[in-house]
């Protein structure tokens, strides 16, 4: 059984109510809920949720809410694994025993069904590890530029000042988008950016929405893509 978990706590401050804020014509979460739900990989799309709003709206999208989410697994400095591992956990005692877990997270409206089910078919070559969408940094870490309150910069790295871009490392980033993991890894609590196989997507796709101006360019983007029919 494959199960996707969709966490999503009341509370956000750079963007309040961000989880199901009108994003171009609907909720934000709708959004998520839709994509797992196309996909046709999942026997239960849930959402993990404190907040009584977004548990009636994520219910009206077609998704289940078959708990409330404890407060102590809801505030700004909660993890995402202890989180699923409740989901999990809780769904069994509820008679549901997933074999293959997606957490998707509830702010991606980029989010391709082609991704899930192919990041899907690389976790079942590798079902030890966690597998999540990454994308390549646009520019060097390794000649990453840090800039004090006065506006000085410096490097992060001074020994690489005078390496050529083209002799550096590739860098990737988390997309933010989704993990999948079998129920076993995640119950074993195993971090997944150390435990895990990345699955590279367009770094125009991998828009993290957590300011104002993550939002205007995910609006962009999509609005763009709704226009192309590239979704």
């Amino acid at each position: 059984m494959n199960l996707a978990v969709i966490p999503a706590r009341g509370a956000s401050k750079r963007i309040p109510k961000k989880n199901i804020r009108e994003f171009c014509g609907k909720p934000m979460i709708a959004y998520a809920i839709d994509v797992a739900k196309r996909s046709g990989l999942f026997d239960h799309v849930i959402v993990s949720t404190d907040d009584q709003e977004i548990r009636h709206i994520s219910q009206q999208y077609g998704a289940e809410t078959p708990f409330t989410r404890p407060d102590n697994l809801a505030d700004d400095h909660t993890p995402t694994v202890p989180v699923i591992v409740h989901a999990i956990s809780t769904v069994q005692d509820l008679g549901l025993f997933p074999d293959h877990v997606c957490c998707i997270y509830p702010s991606v409206p980029l989010l391709q069904v082609c991704d899930l089910k192919n990041a899907f078919a690389l976790h079942l070559k590798h079902p030890e590890k966690y597998v999540f969408p990454v994308s390549k940094f646009s520019a060097s870490i390794q000649r990453a530029l840090k800039m004090d309150k006065q506006g000085n910069v410096s490097p992060f790295f001074p020994e690489n000042v005078n390496r050529r871009t083209q002799d550096t490392e590739i860098g990737y980033h988390d997309a933010g988008q989704f993990y999948w993991a079998s129920a076993k890894v995640w119950l074993s609590k195993l971090q997944p950016h150390e435990h895990a196989l990345g699955y590279c997507i367009p770094s125009w796709r991998s828009v993290d929405i957590d300011t104002p101006e993550d939002w205007q360019r995910a609006e962009i983007i999509f609005r763009y893509m709704e226009h192309e029919e590239v979704r």
